[in-house]
């Protein structure tokens, strides 16, 4: 093989070479004058540019992440571990966490998707947690656009390819389509894991002579600048990095989940600290664990299990090869881990050792081929206050009169929303995702949250995956609280206490003072509702630079949150249950169409201010619907949001086919209003003095459910009328259909 001669220190000075990687000009001089003193060489400014990444550094978003709530009596681990941790009591803990692969899946859509679990399934299982659940959030395009047709077919089957061959159900998610995302769409993955107490690991390399074992599958070129990739936007006929999207094994990481969790139950006393090789691969994972641990690493890279020849320290450190893991165990007991892996048929090998020298070198063919502080890569990259800039959108929006939509013809209004892709059934997409498997999957995709029982409890824990990104358009901070408060309410429909959240922050580039605005407001709204609603952050990541020729996607903070149901009994579902059981809405409806699903349909745009959302209110409804289910008052519970009340009550009418029998006392065009705070619940008629006692004025008695298949709403001006079975097919077929 042809020996590839690496450009010398002056060269990538001289050349700006390492612009091309990502780092500005007064990154280089820091790099060579205030911390090495010297040029770098070609490994030395390759760590760099991966290390000081906004993927891997949250350079630009550090000041924005230090807004959120993180900490609540329930929290055992925030963020800045592989995954948060939460207490659910017994001595057990929920571990969950979510992740965007979002570049990777627009130029690969398969893979990118496929590494994208695995990826989240690591993070989840490096805490010493046993991952039981993904779920998913992803936006696309229009559905009549080919590519983005090709692109939704082959991030589902990456995303079930992966799952269902590992054994870990998909149980939940959501999909939107906006055109904003025809370019770059989103593709984020969460993943929850059950662990007892005693279990919990931390990621750090500590304890002088501790070596460094390297566990998993061998590294080979696929991957190299990932996590450059992954800060960078996209421009249009410019070729697109194949190279920095990695190929998943989903077999080879079934056993490494397996493996890694013996070595922590059967072997926690010799096992100092364990991480995942994810962005930025070895080079990341193992200066944060020294960087955390304030110790120093020596790395012999002729040591790293390599699949192909003649690979440099450079390609080594970089490669995002999946399905490993970096571990730090006592020194003397590496036999052990070779022995335990071995037995699943994987490498561990000693790499390196623990130093407390705190500094990061690198040997190769005998040379050292970098030398520098630990701290430099990790700890101490730089951080960016970026300049702000409220978006002339927004003046613009507020100056508008309100929309309000002209509804003809209420029936046909419902039966065109129904279809509207964002509304419609995902049935097509989640029949492709195994949810059952491991058998502990209660409430199955296509309910508010899904509900996983926690085996050889009483318990259950609520999930889900929201977030209305046409409402951040319109205003990011009142959209942010609406994100968190509408994932609440899910957890709340189902039985469940709201816990914690993960989250995923994709937006624009910061490098726009417009973007930066974006990230920086809708994280005040985010971090209000959490604190109202005592659901802090715990984990999650930051995904930036999601432009196609220079137009950014609406900015999209995806919540992903888990709740605890602490009896079985309490588990709640959309669907009504029986004929005669009485329809109520909790809260009022008002005249809220700016941003909705009625006026995208309506004018093909959304524009205007967002409607006006009182949090306390959102936090005492919840609490209301929570009491009436934990007495036992509640039969359905449903939270109101895309279409609004008509919808809700649609989506209720299906799973049983039964018909309702509704007096809205509303103008027609108010069902389809998208005020926020509002459930629709069903209640036995033996219960319907005690509900109404307990909720008093917060809510309306509506109508009645009815065994006839007939969806009648009566409003103040027309009446719908509709069988429950047509409502239902065109509900089911509209994605499929554009799908052909």
């Amino acid at each position: 093989m042809m020996k590839v001669t690496e450009p010398t220190p002056e060269d990538i000075k001289n050349q700006r070479i390492y612009s091309d990687w990502g780092l500005t000009d007064e990154e280089y001089r820091m790099i060579e004058e205030d911390i090495l003193g010297r040029m770098p060489n070609y490994t030395e400014t390759g760590l760099f540019s991966v290390m000081w990444s906004e993927h891997c550094s949250y350079k630009n978003s550090k000041p924005v992440l230090r807004k959120f709530p993180t900490t609540g009596p329930q929290v055992l681990q925030g963020p800045g571990e592989g995954a948060g941790i939460v207490d659910i009591g017994d001595g057990q803990a929920v571990v969950f966490k979510a992740e965007s692969h979002n570049h990777p899946s627009a130029v690969e859509p398969y893979e990118g998707a496929a590494t994208g679990v695995g990826g989240i399934i690591r993070d989840i299982f490096s805490m010493g947690a046993r991952p039981i659940a993904l779920l998913d959030s992803l936006r696309f395009g229009e559905l009549t656009n080919d590519r983005t047709k090709y692109l939704l077919e082959e991030v589902v089957a990456g995303i079930s390819g992966y799952g269902n061959c590992i054994g870990i159900p998909t149980v939940g998610g959501e999909v939107a389509f906006d055109p904003c995302y025809e370019g770059n769409p989103l593709v984020n993955a969460m993943c929850v894991g059950l662990i007892d107490h005693k279990d919990i690991q931390k990621g750090q390399a500590k304890g002088v002579g501790n070596a460094i074992m390297y566990v998993g599958a061998k590294t080979g070129r696929d991957g190299i600048h990932g996590a450059t990739f992954a800060s960078e936007e996209f421009v249009e006929g410019e070729e697109q990095q194949r190279s920095a999207v990695q190929v998943g094994d989903p077999f080879m990481e079934k056993l490494l989940l397996e493996a890694c969790l013996e070595l922590i139950l059967n072997h926690s006393d010799i096992l100092v600290g364990i991480q995942d090789m994810g962005a930025a691969g070895l080079v990341s994972s193992s200066a944060e664990m020294a960087s955390k641990a304030g110790s120093g690493l020596i790395l012999d890279l002729d040591d790293v299990p390599q699949r192909e020849i003649g690979m440099t320290p450079y390609e080594m450190m970089l490669s995002e090869s999946q399905e490993r893991m970096l571990i730090c165990v006592e020194k003397g007991r590496e036999q052990t881990v070779i022995d335990l892996f071995q037995k699943y048929d994987l490498d561990a090998v000693t790499i390196g050792k623990v130093t407390d020298d705190g500094l990061y070198r690198l040997n190769h063919n005998g040379i050292e081929v970098a030398n520098l502080p630990v701290d430099a890569l990790a700890e101490d990259a730089p951080v960016y206050q970026k300049e702000k800039q409220e978006p002339a959108r927004i003046s613009a929006f507020a100056s508008m009169d309100d929309f309000y939509p002209e509804v003809i013809d209420g029936t046909q209004t419902l039966l065109a929303l129904l279809q509207q892709p964002t509304i419609a059934s995902k049935k097509v997409i989640y029949e492709t995702y195994d949810s059952q498997v491991r058998t502990n999957t209660v409430v199955l995709p296509g309910s508010d949250a899904a509900v996983l029982r926690v085996r050889g409890t009483n318990k259950a824990l609520a999930m889900t995956t929201d977030c209305n990104a046409r409402y951040l358009y319109l205003d990011p901070e009142v959209g942010g609280q609406i994100a968190v408060a509408e994932a609440a309410r899910n957890i709340v429909a189902s039985g469940g206490q709201p816990l914690a959240i993960t989250d995923c922050l994709n937006y624009g580039s910061p490098d726009k003072p417009e973007g930066f605005w974006e990230l920086w407001t809708s994280a005040d709204g985010i971090a209000r509702a959490c604190e109202v609603l005592e659901t802090p952050v715990i984990s999650g990541n930051v995904s930036l630079y999601n432009e196609t020729d220079g137009k950014a996607i609406y900015p999209t903070p995806v919540i992903g949150m888990v709740g605890l149901i602490s009896d079985l009994k309490n588990i709640t579902t959309q669907d009504f249950k029986a004929a005669n059981d009485l329809i109520y809405v909790i809260g009022e409806t008002n005249a809220d169409f700016n941003g909705t699903e009625i006026q995208k349909m309506h004018l093909g745009r959304i524009e205007g201010k967002l409607m006006d959302f009182d949090l306390m209110i959102e936090k005492e409804h919840q609490q209301l619907v929570s009491k009436a289910i934990e007495a036992g008052l509640v039969a359905s519970a449903h939270d109101c949001s895309e279409g609004g009340l008509a919808i809700a009550l649609a989506e209720s009418a299906f799973k049983k086919n039964v018909g309702i029998d509704v007096d809205a006392a509303m103008d027609t065009a108010l069902l389809f209003s998208e005020t926020q705070s509002r459930f629709v619940v069903s209640v036995k008629p033996e219960n319907q003095v005690a509900f109404e006692q307990l909720v008093k004025d917060s809510a309306r008695k509506i109508g009645v459910v009815t065994n006839n298949g007939l969806l009648k709403i009566k409003t103040a001006d027309q009446k719908i009328e509709l069988m429950t079975q047509k409502a239902r097919e065109v509900w089911e077929e509209a994605i499929p259909c554009l799908m052909k």
